[in-house]
């Protein structure tokens, strides 16, 4: 079905991801209708102040991959909840918790007690969230109840991940000689998260456990292929992209998993199922996206394969330059393949993958794009990788396979193999 392109003002928005108005060539999205506020959703409200936390310079720990914290919070709101609710299903945790507790109050607690541990250094305003979410609670025993069990469910979730690698400095790393991964311009950085790999997962077995297979060989028909198609498709000049080709490669350029967790947000406010229903796909969803970095760094740095910037150059043209500056780490897998894949299984999973909505992009102020699937965006923000330069059609397929083989563990296995660990 053909995706509508739209641009508006997103001043008039009040949130960054919505639901798609039914139109011409644009599915009617499943369940109700969206709602652009849901108040006292101790999910949600912590999810936005999470991401907006780490989306401010400095606040963000530079050799602390985001979803890590991202899949602890909501990991320890689920788990608080689903103690409360004993039909409801824990990640990693559970408690013992009266059924008279407030789950709201468990909610926010579990998330306040997680983020002033992981974000020192902004606890006041960690704080200040708190007591506004907790003056939405009637005061009492319930209330008292609820705290108790999240600050429990929190601190038995930090337990289990204190020495988990996340803390370590990273690796150094000494650039190879051609093909190897390369310091990449403009800045020639050193590569980031070179540690990362190393992290214990929060479901898989091992960092490892679906390792794609090594990339084809150099002169390969399928390298040739896929170098060729970045080459003429991902140029800053002189390139054969369309305009909605060279607008996706750029739309897609910010924090993969923070656009997802937007969408998640609208696909929940779309999809009304109750506080437990909601910590369940955000801590699914989360889990899901730090187990497939931990497994892309994995291999990032296994193959430590050179990016197109690299290789266009060496092989075809010294000075070729991509739309979009490259990141600096390793080109195989892709991670916006990686975590899309995932996030559109997860999504699909529980809503069904035939929703409608419109995201926004901090890259494109004012434009939005607008889809009738979650497995569609999916494709999409694979894709974008090839159009802005920073990837080839073998980094995004190796890619695409690793987020949906991990989601599928997460949703198939994840709940009794990471509880029974």
């Amino acid at each position: 079905m053909k995706r509508a392109l739209t641009t508006l003002s997103v001043a008039a928005l009040t949130c960054s991801v919505v639901a798609a108005a039914p139109s011409a060539g644009v599915a009617k999205p499943r369940g109700h209708a969206a709602q652009d506020v849901r108040a006292g959703n101790p999910v949600i409200d912590w999810n936005r102040f999470l991401l907006n936390l780490q989306a401010t310079p400095g606040d963000q720990p530079a050799t602390v991959h985001p979803t890590y914290e991202l899949a602890i919070m909501h990991a320890a709101i689920n788990d608080a909840v689903a103690s409360i609710d004993r039909r409801a299903q824990p990640y990693l945790t559970r408690v013992g918790a009266p059924v008279t507790a407030s789950p709201e109050a468990a909610a926010d607690t579990a998330a306040h007690d997680t983020l002033v541990k992981l974000y020192p250094a902004v606890a006041q305003s960690i704080d200040q969230q708190y007591a506004n979410a907790l003056a939405t609670i009637p005061t009492g025993v319930r209330r008292a109840q609820g705290v108790r069990v999240g600050q429990q469910a929190a601190k038995q979730i930090l337990r289990l991940r204190a020495n988990d690698g996340s803390t370590a400095v990273p690796l150094p790393f000494t650039p190879g000689t051609n093909p190897g991964y390369q310091l990449t311009p403009p800045t020639f950085a050193q590569p980031q998260f070179t540690h990362w790999g190393l992290v214990k997962p929060f479901v898989l077995r091992e960092a490892s456990q679906f390792r794609p297979p090594a990339p084809p060989a150099l002169d390969s028909p399928k390298t040739t292929a896929a170098l060729d198609e970045v080459r003429t498709l991902g140029a800053a000049t002189g390139s054969t992209r369309t305009a909605d080709q060279t607008q996706i490669g750029v739309f897609w350029n910010p924090a993969i998993w923070a656009t997802w967790n937007r969408i998640a947000q609208t696909a929940a406010l779309g999809h009304p199922g109750g506080l437990s229903a909601d910590a369940h796909t955000f801590a699914a969803l989360d889990l899901a996206f730090a187990d497939s970095v931990i497994g892309f760094y994995d291999a990032k740095y296994t193959y430590r394969l050179w990016r197109p910037v690299t290789e266009v150059r060496a092989l075809a043209d010294p000075i070729w330059t991509p739309l979009s500056n490259t990141a600096n780490d390793p080109s195989y897998p892709g991670a916006h393949g990686t975590i899309s894949a995932a996030g559109a299984d997860i999504l699909a999973s529980i809503y069904g993958n035939d929703f409608a909505f419109a995201v926004d992009s901090s890259a494109l102020v004012g434009v939005l794009r607008t889809f009738s699937s979650f497995s569609e965006a999916a494709e999409e923000a694979s894709v974008s990788r090839i159009y802005n330069g920073n990837h080839t059609r073998i980094d995004q397929i190796a890619g695409d396979n690793l987020g949906h083989d991990v989601a599928g563990f997460v949703l198939a296995d994840g709940p009794k193999y990471a509880f029974a660990r």
